[in-house]
């Protein structure tokens, strides 16, 4: 059994910060990672060691897994946690760090491969038994399967809404599969796309699950993140207010059982549509800890980034499913750094202010100061309420955001 005495942390922002402070508690030393515009950067203070990476493209900061690797190696870290995006769900990166000697906290890279790619997933779900549709893999210069619509077609290796076309219309097809297979593969360097039906009133629920090395696999309840825009999740709520209880324990159970079918390790994701029948349909997993896990972690009393560490250090899930409570209502606002007035794209600039409510928990990468840079993603806060029933959470989020 391992254990992890020096962490190094693969990220920035907002979740580096979040990991720090967990590691922190626990004792153990966090060695940090910037490019040259985060030179201020709220992560860089919060850690031990903070490690500039030089160079002004991302692929030679927080994407090069090689260099992070060595400055792990030469700062004596034991382990690296990607947290989520960058390097998180790159199956060689994994790799790569376990065979230099550190610990990986996450999945095993076999199953962030496989998983990964949401044909082979789909195969997974239904070797597990899990309720999924048909999905058929299409080619730009080849035939269209016969297939109702609408359809939605999505990229194999993809990710937040990239390479990701609705279509009504079959004349419409043909052009959208070679426009979606020509943004996958300028995305993810993997233009593969496939076919699904789409459902114009499905609910978007997901359930946090956790695996160990002794085949233990449990849930830690659902997620309903249907508020999105632009394919990406604003407000995430837990438990699902519209979901029955029926639903519910199927979708968890199904999410169990695929990880228990592949003995998943670590944090893990499985995504469920919710059909407007009510018909359960998986959608894919997302091997890493997910930005909404602050609502799971409000309403379980746990802390998931300390889960993973356990797990990573090899040891067993300190808790059962039978020990799991759910108290509350939580949910979580996203705080992005984007303009209304122009079409919100992203905005740029020094935040000269930034002040939340103390009353409630803040998960933020920024303060007074910080310079928010068109390099990355434009999230910089969220904001998690957690009361006894859903209106009480709702009422005390709405009181701290006015007063943000």
């Amino acid at each position: 059994m391992a254990s992890i005495q020096r962490l190094l942390i693969a990220n920035r922002g907002e979740i580096a910060v979040r990991i720090a402070k967990t590691a922190k508690r626990l004792g153990i030393e966090t060695v940090g990672i910037y490019a040259e515009n985060d030179i201020n950067a709220l992560h860089t203070k919060i850690v031990d060691i903070a490690l500039h990476l030089p160079g002004d493209a991302i692929q030679n900061t927080y994407l090069n897994g090689e260099k992070i690797i060595e400055e792990a190696i030469r700062t004596k870290s034991d382990a690296i946690h990607p947290g989520y995006g960058f390097l998180a769900e790159n199956a060689g990166f994994a790799e790569a760090v376990q065979e230099a000697g550190l610990i990986w906290i996450g999945p095993t890279p076999e199953q962030i491969r496989n998983l990964g790619d949401k044909i082979i997933a789909k195969q997974t779900a239904v070797d597990a038994g899990v309720q999924t549709t048909q999905s058929h893999e299409v080619h730009p210069d080849e035939n269209i399967p016969s297939i109702a619509m609408p359809v939605i077609v999505k990229a194999a290796a993809g990710g937040g809404g990239r390479g990701m076309r609705i279509i009504e219309k079959k004349n419409d097809l043909k052009q959208a599969i070679k426009d979606a297979s020509r943004e996958a593969l300028s995305s993810f360097d993997d233009g593969r796309v496939f076919l699904e039906p789409f459902f114009k009133k499905g609910r978007h629920v997901e359930v946090q699950i956790f695996g160990d090395a002794f085949g233990n696999v449990i849930h830690l309840g659902e997620r309903e993140c249907s508020i999105q825009r632009r394919n990406q999740k604003i407000i995430e709520e837990t438990p699902s207010p519209g979901i029955s209880q029926e639903t519910r324990e199927q979708i968890c159970q199904s999410a169990v059982s695929l990880g228990k079918h592949v003995q998943y390790l670590n944090a893990g994701t499985v995504e469920f549509l919710i059909s407007e029948n009510n018909d359960v349909i998986f959608l894919e997993v997302n091997t890493r800890i997910q930005v909404e896990h602050p609502i799971t972690e409000a309403v379980t009393g746990l802390d998931l980034v300390e889960l993973q560490i356990l797990i990573a250090e090899g040891n067993p899930l300190p808790v059962t499913q039978q020990d799991i409570e759910f108290t509350g209502h939580a949910i979580e606002v996203r705080v992005v750094a984007e303009n209304p007035s122009t079409n919100w794209l992203p905005s740029t600039g020094i935040i000269n202010a930034f002040k939340v409510d103390e009353q409630i928990r803040v998960d933020t990468g920024i303060q007074a100061g910080s310079t928010i840079t068109p390099d990355y993603d434009s999230l910089v806060a969220k904001i998690i309420s957690h009361k006894s029933t859903r209106q009480e959470a709702i009422r005390n989020l709405e009181g701290a955001l006015k007063r943000t």
